[in-house]
């Protein structure tokens, strides 16, 4: 993997001066988590007070999990059979399905991104060292096209069934934690097909036990958790804040912060599943989620609905100041005197 460009800081004085200037006003002090929201966006803009959002887009990498073919006992590890992949794809490349409806209520728009199918990380390799490069790249690339075509709020999203499995075992790796304390619900699933879950979470741990950092990605994760990592890296690099929903969107964004450290201060949490992988992820990342609504659906679904919140906050933000410059300003009577 080539070096990666070094991620800035935000702009902390932007930040403060939204967050002191709000918590002045008792009013201002009243908006509560959102004021947070809305210093935080100014930090990232470098702005005071933040803009409006202008072009807010969900990137969706999408590709087929190896491990989705598994069974344990004759029995699969999600609710959802590995050819519903296809289906929700085709979704969202119509524009079409839960994500675009929540888009066109946001303002926010889709798009899909390809990437290759990854081997069962249970039993060898997601990838290649070229495919790893590849789809790395990849995410790069697309950060670049994105950021070049004015997105000012970055919503990186997965599709593909196992996205869970791969997030636990990646997690389980990550901070030591067992197979059978780190597997979640994912899609919905039984109690046979949590024992599936655990067993595969299980192998693939024990292949990578002495792997770390980009070995670990390239040993147990697929092409779009590549692209996702590479995503987050260089869209961080090149100041533009992004909104973080799901599991394997969150652990993609921890394994970002080790290969890039700074990039957790341009990332905001939308919501939290139920999924341990999930929940120590964004632990690490150190972000609070804005919602906790249980949402697995992945496609950005979870941001989308948080989507609204973050205008809110931002138009609350800029009335409120607005308010405040103006009683600072002197009247024409006193300015006479």
């Amino acid at each position: 993997m080539s070096e990666l460009t070094p991620v800035p800081q935000p702009d902390q004085q932007a930040g403060r001066a939204v967050a002191d200037a709000l918590a002045s006003s008792v009013r201002g002090d009243s908006f509560g988590r959102l004021s947070c929201v809305a210093s935080w966006l100014a930090a990232c803009q470098g702005v005071v007070p933040a803009a409006a959002l202008r072009r807010p887009r969900v990137v969706v990498f999408a590709g087929s999990h190896g491990i989705a073919t598994r069974t344990f006992e004759g029995v699969g590890l999600s609710a959802f059979a590995p050819e519903s992949d296809a289906q929700q794809i085709a979704e969202l490349k119509e524009g079409t399905g839960p994500s675009h409806s929540l888009a066109r209520r946001a303002g926010a728009s889709i798009t899909v991104v390809d990437c290759a199918p990854s081997a069962p990380i249970d039993a060898q390799p997601a990838m290649g060292n070229e495919e790893f490069e590849a789809a790395f790249s990849l995410g790069q690339a697309t950060a670049d096209a994105e950021i070049d075509s004015g997105a000012d709020l970055l919503i990186p999203a997965e599709v593909g069934v196992g996205a869970t499995t791969v997030a636990a075992a990646l997690m389980g790796h990550f901070t030591s934690t067992e197979p059978v304390a780190i597997v979640g619900p994912g899609s919905g699933t039984t109690d046979a097909m949590w024992k599936t879950k655990v067993t595969v979470i299980r192998d693939a741990m024990f292949r990578i036990r002495n792997l770390e950092g980009a070995e670990v990605i390239q040993a147990a994760s697929s092409p779009s958790f590549a692209a996702l990592v590479g995503f987050i890296c260089q869209a961080t690099a090149r100041r533009t804040p992004l909104l973080i929903d799901g599991p394997l969107c969150a652990a993609a964004a921890v394994f970002a912060e080790s290969l890039a450290p700074g990039v957790k201060q341009w990332l905001l949490a939308a919501n939290v599943t139920t999924e341990p992988a999930h929940i120590k992820a964004l632990q690490l990342l150190e972000l609070r989620p804005l919602l906790e609504l249980e949402m697995r659906a992945g496609q950005g679904l979870g941001a989308l609905a948080a989507l609204p919140l973050i205008q809110s906050a931002l138009e609350l933000a800029a009335d409120e100041l607005n308010v405040l410059a103006a009683a600072q300003e002197p009247t024409l009577e006193s300015a006479q005197e």
